[in-house]
């Protein structure tokens, strides 16, 4: 234990300072989602919201991959509009639906078998390529553009993959928002829409993230030659052939 006088002596920063890891990743973690929630989710209200005149499929894909970057680089309401918007009611299916703004939606063509092998071929690829992007021994991203460069791997996930079911991709991003709209209004509908869709978005990225993972490891990351090898190439790449001191000689 600390003597009382030094305890005393801390300035009001330090007080403030965590002294536990968990507690700072968990801190972290929660406002890196607030954002990602708050600018992803602003994007796809002000499509709906406006139906069609302040944003479209462009600026949901674009602003909500963006909204990705931004919480990762922090952490490594609801307006009277949504009310007015369909004359008071909180829907989840139809034209004037407003559920889907905070969480993913099933297409009506598409079977839950479909669904959840969709969330898991698109969040198997984001992981892919997260892993490439991160890998040292790769080509990777240059140090601080990790967080544009998934962005951008979002952008593209969603401009090709996003019909079906909207990529969620991350469970944090459609499970919190979808207990939100059951709890501010739109029901506990939301958990049985799609044919109990709800549970697509938390069990399909999981696996798909798995899977992602293994496939990089297995086909790429294992591998890569080791630092020694190559610096042991490349000194006997520096060395004159035999018959080069001859000719020296």
């Amino acid at each position: 234990m600390q003597p009382e006088g030094a305890e005393k002596g801390k300035s009001f920063k330090q007080r403030l300072v965590l002294k536990s890891s968990l507690a700072k990743e968990t801190l972290s973690e929660f406002l890196g989602t607030f954002i990602l929630i708050v600018l992803g989710c602003g994007c796809v209200a002000q499509a709906i919201l406006s139906r069609g005149r302040f944003g479209g499929v462009i600026t949901i894909n674009v602003g909500f991959s963006m909204a990705v970057a931004m919480a990762i680089y922090v952490a490594g309401g609801v307006s009277d509009g949504l009310m007015s918007f369909a004359g008071g009611k909180l829907l989840i299916v139809g034209e004037n639906a407003t559920a889907h703004i905070f969480a993913t939606y099933p297409a009506p063509y598409l079977s839950l078998a479909n669904a959840f092998a969709d969330q898991v071929v698109a969040t198997m690829i984001l992981l892919i390529i997260v892993f490439a992007i991160f890998d040292s021994r790769n080509l990777g991203a240059p140090r601080g553009l990790e967080p544009i460069a998934i962005g951008l791997l979002i952008i593209v996930i969603a401009s090709s993959l996003g019909l079906n079911s909207g990529c969620a991709m991350n469970p944090a991003r459609d499970l919190s928002p979808r207990l939100f709209t059951a709890l501010a209004g739109w029901g506990f509908e939301v958990f049985r829409a799609g044919n109990n869709f709800w549970w697509i978005p938390v069990v399909g990225p999981l696996v798909g993230a798995v899977i992602g993972g293994l496939i990089y490891v297995l086909v790429i990351e294992i591998h890569h030659p080791e630092p020694d090898s190559v610096f042991k190439t490349e000194q006997s790449e520096d060395k004159p052939e035999k018959y080069e001191l001859s000719v020296i000689m």
